[in-house]
């Protein structure tokens, strides 16, 4: 493991130690690795538009509001190969919640949640993504070989 130093002056210590405190953690090397490898997901997703990903796709949308169900439904075929799990939400009378789980490249996961959120009558629509690294991997099951693609995160 390596290790560095770093200076802070005293309000940003502070500041630093309040904010990690209140997330929870036990120390201050743990929230500076959560900080880089938040900083580095974000820079290797702005980067590798080819590079795959997990996420999580969250939208609210009016269930009543003209053919929205089906127009989001369309969207959801038109790219099936992405969609790992669909959660459905009654949120009351008239909204609905749905948490769409994903696996992709950054590309088309980004083009699929824009899709989506751009829907007219899609609300608060928030896409989460994570970097992976597929791993291909073949083994056998009762007599038969294959290949598996993994993700590593």
């Amino acid at each position: 493991m390596s290790r560095f130093t770093i200076s802070l002056d005293n309000q940003l210590s502070v500041q630093f130690d309040e904010l990690i405190q209140s997330r929870g953690y036990t120390n201050r090397s743990e929230a500076v690795r959560d900080m880089i490898r938040k900083q580095l997901e974000t820079e290797h997703l702005k980067s590798e538009s080819n590079g795959d990903c997990v996420a999580s796709l969250c939208y609210i949308y009016n269930h009543h509001e003209n053919d929205l169900a089906n127009r989001i439904t369309s969207v959801h075929h038109s790219h099936h190969n992405l969609t790992l799990s669909c959660m459905h939400v009654h949120m009351d009378h008239f909204n609905c919640f749905e948490v769409v789980i994903l696996r992709g490249t950054v590309h088309n996961v980004t083009n699929f949640a824009d899709q989506v959120i751009a829907t007219r009558g899609v609300r608060h629509g928030k896409l989460f993504m994570v970097p992976v690294e597929n791993k291909h991997e073949q083994h056998l099951h009762e007599q038969t070989s294959h290949i598996h693609s993994n993700p590593l995160i």
